[in-house]
């Protein structure tokens, strides 16, 4: 994260490479919908934190 100068750059880095990880990441049929969402919240949480 220190090579990103600006926040909007981290930011556009993190919404492609999430595309691309989304699209490669084989075993996300296995997480049950309760852990994905708690993971979701804790990301936004810390992104929120990051960005405040």
């Amino acid at each position: 994260m220190q090579r990103f100068q600006r926040m909007k750059t981290l930011q556009k880095f993190a919404s492609v490479h999430a595309n691309v990880h989304n699209h490669f990441y084989n075993q996300r049929d296995l997480i049950d919908r309760e852990t994905y969402k708690t993971a979701r919240s804790a990301a936004l949480a810390e992104w929120q934190n990051l960005m405040a």
